[in-house]
């Protein structure tokens, strides 16, 4: 793994990070070697350097970042602290038929089929800046529809803050119109 944000990052950063990060191999299915976060979190200060880490992606964002919007589910448990640190709001894109408003909802392909995100109609307002934050950007699918829901919401999305990049799935390339940032690319 290395780091790949536009600004450096500290080696001794880098190396708490990366050695919170567990293989987890042959998990959800044989093949995969899952990149388990759960030592990070359990880690304060781990927990907090990642949380600075990726809210400084939105401190560099040109103006205020006025939403965060975290994706399901453990962009939840990242994104929330980065929208304190950043004096923002929080929204949460869910998976289809997890919310209980009104919703706008996006579908996008996946390698094995189809998924929906949804937010609350009412959630993010035109022309708020948002910076989607994330644990992990892989095929770009989801992070590429949650980008789409907050400009059909009429809002900006200055960029996206990922802890982790699987370089090796292009996900990126999905995303050509937003700035990406990644703690951590594999």
């Amino acid at each position: 793994m290395r780091a790949t944000r536009g600004t450096a990052i500290d080696p001794a950063a880098v190396d708490l990070l990366l050695s919170r990060i567990r293989d987890v191999p042959d998990w959800p299915e044989p093949g995969v070697m899952f990149k388990d976060i759960t030592p990070l979190l359990r880690d304060p200060e781990a927990f907090g350097t990642a949380t600075e880490l990726l809210a400084d992606v939105g401190r560099d964002a040109s103006g205020v970042v006025d939403v965060v919007v975290g994706i399901e589910a453990r962009g939840f448990i990242l994104g929330a602290p980065v929208a304190q640190a950043l004096g923002a709001g929080f929204v949460p894109v869910r998976k289809e038929g997890k919310l209980p408003s009104a919703t706008s909802a996006m579908s996008y392909e996946l390698e094995y089929g189809q998924a929906t995100v949804e937010v609350h109609k009412d959630a993010i307002a035109p022309g708020e800046r948002v910076l989607v934050v994330d644990d992990v950007l892989a095929t770009g699918g989801t992070v590429r529809a949650t980008v789409d829901l907050v400009r059909a919401a009429g809002a900006e999305a200055v960029g996206v803050a990922v802890l982790m990049e699987l370089g090796f799935l292009n996900g990126r390339e999905r995303l050509p119109d937003v700035d990406v940032h990644a703690l951590l690319t594999v």
